[in-house]
């Protein structure tokens, strides 16, 4: 079986990290959910994207608008695993994805090794596999992976 991806980033280096994750997400059906912003339309050019709302971060408002989004794409696209590097507009697609079963998958940012993220404090409880990319930030992150770094 060939799993249908739910890949959800913000644009910047999130999606700079996703995008490097190639290798992993180019053999299989795939949706984005990303932002309408210009750094987004080359590297997802002839992809099929799901625009969402932002800015994200601390954006109540922002946060429903997605968690709407995110209970009409979910059962629309129909993914086997949703996918994320973060940041904000991850947390209310995991959250839905947890509440019907469809396992998902973290990758924290490369570029904070001493603390953790928000996104990635919102996202661990609700987070099937969850990746890191140092090995400091194992300690952080409790059965967390190490995958290396991305970037």
């Amino acid at each position: 079986m060939n799993p249908r991806l739910l890949l959800v980033t913000s644009t910047g280096g999130h999606l700079a990290q996703l995008v490097r994750l190639r290798s992993v997400w180019a053999d299989h059906p795939r949706t984005w959910v990303t932002f309408d912003k210009p750094d987004a339309q080359e590297p997802l050019a002839g992809e099929d994207v799901i625009h969402a709302y932002h800015p994200t971060t601390r954006n109540v408002v922002n946060l429903a608008r997605n968690w709407n989004l995110a209970r009409k794409v979910i059962p629309a696209v129909r993914p086997d695993i949703v996918v994320s590097t973060g940041a904000g507009v991850a947390v209310p697609f995991f959250v839905e994805a947890r509440r019907r079963g469809i396992p998902t998958v973290y990758v924290e940012v490369y570029d904070r090794i001493d603390s953790k993220t928000l996104t990635g404090r919102m996202c661990r409880p609700v987070t099937s596999r969850f990746c890191v990319q140092w090995e400091e930030q194992r300690d952080l992150y409790r059965g967390s992976e190490l995958i290396g770094q991305v970037l």
